[in-house]
């Protein structure tokens, strides 16, 4: 059961929450109603999870799911797409039973979790991850990676990690959550021996200079990785041949479906590839002024419910 949505005390959240109050009342109308039920043009609508599907503080508003349920019974596939990896997504959206694929680590990974199995798989080698995290232990960073759907990170980075939160506690909780300590996390990899999902590393708030370096600087060192981030304070490295983008691309292959007839919602630059490769591309109105370039649209911001907004829009839209 998906509890009472609750609007904010906004004249903009009390406006959305008649809407949507309007929108759930016609497709309860159509549910009975054969004759005015047609084949919406959009078949898969993918959304990023931190910054654009969640609240700030992570929990989901309950609109939101109700849109996914909303287009689930239109026929439209809902995919998660996130730089988290499978354990990381909310239980919430896991339980919901419509929901079978998830983009993860930033396009690393397609995974099918009905039959529980990959239709999509973009390591980085492991020989180069070492040598990127040689590069990171010339920074002012902390660094982890996730590897085979597991977080790792050295033990006393780990330890040292609150500084680097100040303005991010909510994703100091998820790396607690996610990470297991080691105690040299190069050995350790070259022990296992595997590539990796995802290279990451945090900065703390007094050198954000040196993050925007980095960012730039990073992909001429490595041009076989590429820099992303997706909260205040990290980058994210991942092979060229991940990306939510191609991973998009890769499940729309896998399941027949015309790239075109794609939604993508997103905030971050992890989320650019994917916002200028779907159909339609929508940004949240808490995204940078780069990620807004990148899409076709832009929606109302996270803590509005943007997703569910835009979404219900274009399911009208598909009545007509």
């Amino acid at each position: 059961m998906i509890h009472e949505f609750r609007p904010g005390g906004s004249a903009r959240g009390a406006f959305f929450f008649a809407a949507e109050k309007r929108m759930l009342a016609k497709f309860a109308r159509m549910r009975h109603n054969t004759s005015m039920k047609k084949t919406h043009y959009y078949k898969i609508i993918a959304f990023d999870l931190d910054g654009t599907f969640l609240n700030d503080d992570k929990s989901i508003p309950p609109a939101n799911l109700r849109a996914l349920e909303a287009a689930a019974e239109r026929g439209i596939v809902p995919v998660v797409a996130s730089g988290r990896i499978y354990r990381g997504v909310p239980e919430a959206l896991k339980a919901l039973p419509f929901l079978r694929y998830y983009i993860l680590s930033n396009g690393a990974a397609v995974y099918d979790s009905r039959e529980d199995r990959l239709l999509y798989r973009g390591d980085v080698p492991l020989e180069l991850a070492l040598r990127c995290y040689e590069y990171m232990d010339t920074l002012p960073v902390i660094y982890d990676c996730y590897q085979n759907e597991q977080g790792w990170m050295t033990r006393a980075m780990m330890d040292a990690a609150p500084p680097y939160f100040a303005l991010e506690p909510e994703v100091l909780k998820l790396l607690y959550g996610l990470r297991k300590p080691v105690d040299d996390l190069k050995a350790f990899l070259r022990q296992r021996g595997e590539g990796l999902q995802k290279l990451q590393m945090f900065f703390k708030p007094e050198d954000e200079a040196i993050r925007q370096r980095v960012l730039r600087e990073l992909p001429t060192l490595f041009p076989e990785l590429v820099a992303t981030t997706s909260v205040k304070n990290n980058i994210e490295v991942n092979s060229v041949n991940a990306g939510k983008g191609k991973a998009l691309m890769a499940l729309c292959e896998a399941l027949g479906i015309d790239p075109a007839r794609t939604v993508a919602f997103g905030d971050g630059s992890n989320d650019v590839e994917m916002l200028r490769m779907a159909g339609l591309g929508v940004a949240m109105a808490n995204a940078s002024a780069q990620v807004k370039a990148a899409a076709d649209c832009v929606t109302l911001g996270n803590e509005e419910a943007g997703v569910a907004a835009k979404i219900y829009e274009l399911l009208e839209e598909g009545e007509r």
